[in-house]
């Protein structure tokens, strides 16, 4: 029998346009949403999240690369990979999921290090983030 997790991670590791329509299965109908850019709430402001998502990045993707998981909660370890001028990017991070007693998505909370991942990769501002990451690194010895 297919878990609530098990179900999540195949419709993540599967989602594609076509399938945003089928959110209300995995999605409580009032489930919060939270990443470094979006915090929102229902079903509605979950699937513009994804809408966006398609239409901007070529090819995105989702892999699961490990999880945890109880009876109500779960984390899962991922990378979102997706094209970028002509090559493939890869964001790792973690997601913290609370179900509801429907085995649907109550609450879901994306970790990731949007400064490491996204900033330090754009000319100016990666120039900055790189600096001052060096200046606040600990000395080794």
């Amino acid at each position: 029998m297919m878990t609530a997790v098990d179900a999540v991670i195949a419709f993540y590791e599967s989602l594609e346009p076509a399938m945003l329509p089928r959110l209300e299965e995995i999605y409580a109908v009032d489930a919060s949403f939270k990443d470094p850019f979006n915090e929102v709430r229902g079903l509605d402001a979950i699937r513009r999240i994804f809408e966006h998502m398609f239409a901007t990045l070529h090819a995105p993707r989702f892999v699961v690369t490990g999880r945890v998981a109880d009876a109500d909660r779960a984390v899962l370890i991922w990378e979102f990979r997706f094209g970028e001028h002509g090559r493939e990017r890869t964001i790792r991070g973690a997601t913290h999921l609370i179900f509801d007693a429907h085995g649907r998505i109550r609450d879901h909370r994306d970790y990731w290090d949007a400064a490491e991942e996204l900033y330090a990769t754009l000319p100016l501002l990666g120039w900055l983030m790189r600096r001052l990451q060096r200046a606040l690194r600990a000395p080794q010895p």
